[in-house]
């Protein structure tokens, strides 16, 4: 069965301890519900973005925590 895991990150991409403990889920949608249930807490406890892995193979990041640079960034993009 696979497991399905967060990295947490600075925005250097230096991996930090999460200030909330993570698990391993069952399912992708289990892992992105956690971390949409702990983003605010995780960044307050210095993480800047996260990873997600299903066992070893990254599926997508860096994803950034900071909400408002995804806003700009959105922004930046509808301009072009």
């Amino acid at each position: 069965m696979a497991a399905w895991t967060w990295r947490f990150e600075k925005a250097d991409g230096t991996q930090v301890e999460p200030a909330v403990p993570p698990e391993e889920f069952p399912t992708q949608g289990d892992a992105e519900s956690w971390i949409g249930e702990n983003w605010k807490a995780l960044l307050e406890g210095g993480a800047d973005q996260v990873r997600l892995s299903e066992d070893s193979t990254e599926i997508y990041g860096p994803m950034s925590l900071h909400a408002e640079t995804e806003t700009e960034t959105e922004a930046a993009d509808d301009g072009a």
